[in-house]
């Protein structure tokens, strides 16, 4: 089942799932050589098509051509053989924000068959040694401005042998820049083949030991040719920005392969606010952008103020549910559609979404060409349409765990569990409903919290909320929305009163929060999903 390997250390090959516990993976669509670089892909392949002087990468004050961006990996993929010794199959940890420099090195250590670990820049060390013992990393590239953790890890760590710096700015004024800087512009990148793992994406899981998903060579490109070719028709004209981490699956892909993929431009942000992306698109005229439906909310109020986002004609929504209002709101003000989609780290990437032409407000739309979906009540069987179950998908992609009892969990009958619930119309369209640990049941009722989020957000008060189950002694648990006020709107017993009443006149009376909780400010993933097991964790006991 797997093809030739070029890896000389064999841990991410040697600790794959049995191939029994896979999903069934569909490839009908994408046929690639046995022999696969995805560095080599995204950087000389699109020079050598013709895309040297398109620009592809813009970030802290430069920008950088296809041809540069290929001289730059090439001379950092010789420093890391030559210089420090990584061999294929090596895993390499990277810690920085997003900018040009973590790409580089992303790609180049890829070039030099590698295994890469993108990391969030805020981790602690602590954090950081859970992924170095799961993962057996042995070298780190950092940005010199987040050295002092990654250092802390190392100092500890049974596996972690060298942290080499990295400069972050446009500078190039570190340990790996200075000796990169003496290589050759030319370099002869490892044959990997198309099923050696390129990447391992950990879980953003809230609990529990991290989980890390092996994501082949292969797999970096699918996502780009299905999803970002089939959906968001990306050409080289275009301008990705967004707010995702690059160490998350999902902001790899929108900010780096997508655009890379097709001769398009990434800008990249450090601090992806969103008064920060609203510039960048001004600036650049940015045409895609990847980030939550909380960041979009800011950008509506932006433009009633003045900003001119006109340029952009893709709006991807993802992480988070995308609230009915906000859909409308976007619609009505810019007359082009937001693209809900649902992706996880396990599937890589976006597999069911909207479309240009084809996108319903509460909607995540069809599945994405080459996967497909059901949906299934807890022994797998399929349940009729219109029921709430959980969602199961299999495609091109899917979840191969490094070592992890977890896989017999996410993988049932060779189908991929997201941990969502979903149901599915009659017209074949795919609805969320909760993740499967966020269904509230209230004196036997199953509600789910994005219903009453939505119902609340298309009230004028409300900037945001977060709708969690809370205990109650007579009906087992009750509906909490923990709201931030819009400006104007004051916290009040009859401020309460009033959005609950909204609520019973907007969905089914019994689904209404019988608990109202004014916040400041909700707690936030650095990808904008709101992290509402902490608002659980904060309730008194």
């Amino acid at each position: 089942m797997l093809g030739p390997t070029a890896h000389t250390d064999q841990f991410t090959r040697d600790n794959l799932p049995p191939v029994a516990d896979w999903p069934e993976f569909n490839l009908d669509k994408f046929d690639y050589p046995e022999y696969l670089n995805a560095g080599v892909e995204l950087t000389d392949k699109m020079v050598d098509q013709g895309f040297g002087d398109n620009t592809a990468l813009i970030g802290n004050g430069r920008q950088r051509t296809y041809k540069e961006l290929a001289d730059w990996t090439n001379r950092i993929a010789h420093a890391l053989v030559e210089d420090y010794g990584v061999k294929p199959g090596n895993r390499i940890l990277i810690r920085s924000a997003n900018n040009p420099a973590m790409v580089a090195c992303w790609l180049a250590a890829t070039k030099a068959g590698a295994v890469v670990v993108n990391t969030m820049p805020m981790l602690r060390s602590g954090e950081l040694a859970q992924i170095v013992d799961k993962a057996e990393i042995e070298f780190a590239l950092c940005d010199t401005r987040l050295m002092d953790e990654m250092v802390a890890c190392a100092k500890d760590s049974t596996f972690l042998k060298k942290v080499i710096g990295f400069d972050g700015t446009a500078n190039h004024d570190a340990e790996l820049d200075r000796i990169a800087l003496t290589k050759s512009v030319k370099f002869e990148a490892v044959k990997t083949g198309r099923d050696d793992v390129a990447l391992l994406g950990f879980t953003s899981g809230t609990t529990g030991s991290p989980k890390a998903t092996m994501h082949f060579h292969r797999d970096l490109l699918i996502i780009a040719d299905g999803y970002a070719k089939e959906v968001l028709n990306v050409t080289p004209d275009d301008v990705f920005v967004g707010s995702p981490p690059l160490a998350f699956t999902f902001g790899l892909g929108g900010l780096a392969i997508f655009p890379l993929r097709f001769g398009a431009t990434a800008t990249l942000l450090e601090k992806a606010s969103p008064p920060n992306m609203i510039e960048i698109i001004e600036t650049y005229k940015a045409t895609v952008c990847f980030t939550a439906p909380t960041a979009y909310r800011v950008m509506l109020s932006a433009m009633e103020e003045g900003a001119d986002l006109s340029s952009l004609r893709a709006a991807v929504s993802a992480g988070e549910t995308l609230p009915a209002p906000v859909y409308d709101a976007w619609m009505e003000k810019t007359g082009k559609p937001m693209l809900d989609g649902i992706g996880a780290t396990e599937m890589l990437h976006i597999f069911i979404s909207n479309r240009f032409g084809d996108s319903h407000p509460a909607c995540t739309g069809r599945p994405v060409g080459g996967y497909e979906a059901k949906i299934v009540d807890y022994d797998m069987n399929d349940v009729p349409v219109g029921t709430v179950g959980r969602l199961a998908v299999r495609g091109p992609t899917g979840c191969r765990y490094l070592d992890d009892v977890r896989q017999c969990t996410y993988v049932r009958d060779g189908w991929n569990l997201t941990g969502d619930a979903f149901f599915v119309d009659e017209d074949g369209y795919y609805h969320f409903a909760a993740r499967n640990d966020d269904m509230i049941v209230s004196s036997g009722y199953n509600i789910a919290g994005p219903e009453v989020e939505a119902a609340l957000l298309s009230h004028l008060a409300v900037a945001e909320c977060a709708v969690i189950g809370a205990p109650n002694e007579e009906r087992g648990t009750i509906v909490q929305a923990h709201i931030v006020l819009a400006d104007g709107f004051h916290p009040t017993p009859e401020m309460a009163k009033q959005l609950q009443d909204h609520v019973k006149a907007t969905i089914a009376p019994f689904k209404y929060p019988r608990s109202v909780v004014f916040i400041e400010t909700l707690p936030k993933t650095a990808t904008g999903k709101i992290q509402r097991f902490r608002l659980k964790q904060e309730m008194p006991a």
